[in-house]
C-alpha cells in the first residue's frame, strides 16, 4: 500500500511538473535598451491659470496651467503626436502633469518630465530663442509595444519670438520588454 501511495503521488509530481514546463516553454521576456530621439513642435493650446473645468493643479505648482499638443519624429517610434498637460509655479517650475508619445501604430510611450522655463537664451541658441528648459525626463511605461518601457533622457526645449510654438529635441535611452509566445 506505501509503494502503491508513493507511486501515485510520483506520478502526481510528474505530472504537475510537465504541465508547469509546457505553460511556459516558448515565453521569454527580453530586454532591449536602444537610443531614443525625438524632434517635435508643440502648439500651446491652453496657457493660463487652472481654471478649465477638469482642474488638477494644486498645492505649490497651481500658478498656472499649459496644455500642449504637437507633431515631430522619433526613434524609435517614427511619426508621432504628442500631448502633455502640467502645471507651474510663479517661478516658472513645472511638473505636476502628464505627457505621452503616440506613434502612428497607436502605440503610446509615458512620459514624466518636470523643471524650469528659463527667460532668455544660451549661447549655443539661436538668435530667436525667448525661453528654454533642459530637463531630465523619464519614460513610465505605456501601451502597445511600449508598456513596461523605462528609461531616461534630457529635453533641450526652447520657446521662439518666430512662432507661438515650443520646439522640442529630447535624447536618451529606452528600455523596451517584449514577451515572446
Amino acid at each position: 500500500m506505501k509503494k502503491l501511495k508513493t507511486l501515485v503521488f510520483l506520478t502526481i509530481v510528474a505530472c504537475l511538473s510537465l504541465l508547469l514546463l509546457n505553460c511556459n516553454r516558448g515565453k521569454s521576456t527580453k530586454l532591449v535598451t536602444e537610443n531614443f530621439k525625438a524632434d517635435f513642435t508643440g502648439e500651446y493650446k491652453y496657457v493660463g491659470p487652472d481654471t478649465l473645468s477638469n482642474q488638477k493643479c494644486t498645492g505649490q505648482l497651481s500658478f498656472w496651467r499649459a496644455i500642449v499638443d504637437g507633431k515631430g519624429t522619433s526613434t524609435p517610434l517614427g511619426d508621432i503626436s504628442v500631448h502633455f498637460d502640467f502645471c507651474g509655479d510663479s517661478l516658472s517650475n513645472y511638473g505636476n502633469g502628464y505627457g505621452y508619445l503616440v506613434s502612428i501604430e497607436n502605440d503610446t510611450l509615458f512620459v514624466d518630465v518636470s523643471g524650469r522655463v528659463i527667460g532668455g537664451r544660451l549661447d549655443d541658441h539661436p538668435e530667436y530663442v525667448t525661453s528654454y528648459w533642459r530637463d531630465s525626463i523619464r519614460f513610465i511605461g505605456g501601451t502597445g509595444k511600449y508598456e513596461g518601457a523605462t528609461g531616461k533622457g534630457i529635453t533641450n526645449d526652447y520657446n521662439s519670438s518666430q512662432d507661438n510654438n515650443s520646439h522640442h529635441s529630447w535624447k536618451g535611452t529606452i528600455t523596451l520588454g517584449n514577451e515572446n509566445k
